[in-house]
């Protein structure tokens, strides 16, 4: 089970944003549970093809306490949570959400921050932004999106306090030049940090370009927000150590969705290996990892896997 606050509010502000974004405010009674820079809340989406949990970025003020504030893009390559908020939600209703959880962090010893944000990637990145600015620390915000048509948050970036720190850029070039990692990526020192969101391909370009430029993997921070991922594979045994449970994983099936099935639950909610709800811990076994949530340090480490999409290379015993 979670271990977040659970909390019913309500939609105090729907606002259809420019690039099929929607803007929500949701209030509660009374403060809510603060929240770091870089968290998401897990909001629970009542779709047609039944209730689904899904991941959304904290994009306002982590000093204000009154609202929580979501962009949610409309996707049409999404499993349906985006597209089904879209055409469901309304002003005054109430949703179901866990959290705040903090997986995306600002690094407390960075002397320099750059963060980028493509397309709806922008909206961890305010968050950063507003924290960032509350502490007189240093940054730059590179916010990248097709064209100022289809540029979200617009309108309140203009009247940011730290608007001299964010620089637009759009592909077509009207008003804004397209990002240039070879002259915005700054050169890699030991206290710059480098932070991105966005879509895969836009973060696999910022991240490959990074590290050729010498930045470590400890210095380059990226939160996914979905992700392209083959879960099948040879079959394999795992065995649970405290349940003393033995069970085969198929070439079509996931570790979760067996142990399911033989009533040890593991709860899921991305499926796509991005947010780290179905952690779990590794006593023995290669792991084929397939999520983007762990590192490449933590998974060097070998001990633990995402139970929704990674599979293993022979026995691999869990410790549930």
């Amino acid at each position: 089970m979670s271990d977040t606050n659970t909390m019913i509010l309500t939609v105090a502000e729907r606002f259809d944003d420019r690039g099929d974004i929607m803007q929500l405010t949701l209030k509660g009674d009374g403060p809510l549970p603060p929240f770091t820079a870089g968290a998401h809340i897990d909001l629970l989406v009542e779709s047609p093809e039944g209730p689904m949990w899904r991941q959304y970025s904290l994009a306002g003020n982590p000093a204000d306490r009154d609202c929580y504030k979501l962009g949610i893009l409309k996707d049409p390559e999404s499993r349906g949570g985006s597209n089904a908020l879209h055409q469901l939600v309304k002003t005054g209703e109430k949703v179901h959400v866990e959290g705040p959880r903090n997986h995306f962090p600002l690094a407390a010893d960075a002397t320099n921050t750059v963060l980028f944000g493509g397309g709806i990637g922008v909206t961890p990145m305010l968050a950063m932004a507003w924290e960032l600015h509350d502490r007189d620390a240093p940054f730059t915000l590179h916010y990248a999106t097709r064209s100022a048509e289809r540029t979200a948050f617009l309108d309140q970036i203009e009247s940011l306090p730290f608007r001299a720190n964010i620089v637009l850029h759009h592909d077509d070039g009207q008003g804004a030049e397209p990002l240039d990692l070879a002259r915005d990526l700054p050169k890699a020192e030991a206290g710059t940090h480098i932070y991105v969101c966005g879509p895969q391909g836009f973060m696999d370009w910022v991240i490959g370009e990074a590290e050729k430029a010498g930045y470590p993997g400890k210095q380059i921070h990226r939160e996914y927000f979905s992700a392209d991922v083959d879960a099948t594979g040879d079959s394999f045994e795992v065995y649970c150590e405290q349940s003393d449970l033995t069970v085969t994983v198929g070439p079509d099936e996931t570790i979760a969705k067996v142990l399911a099935r033989e009533g040890l639950k593991i709860e899921v909610k991305c499926e796509e290996g991005i947010c780290g709800t179905c952690l779990t811990d590794v006593l023995e076994g290669e792991i084929d990892h397939r999520d983007q949530f762990l590192t490449e340090e933590e998974r060097e480490d070998g001990d633990q896997i995402c139970c929704c999409c990674s599979r293993a290379k022979g026995r691999l015993v869990l410790d549930i």
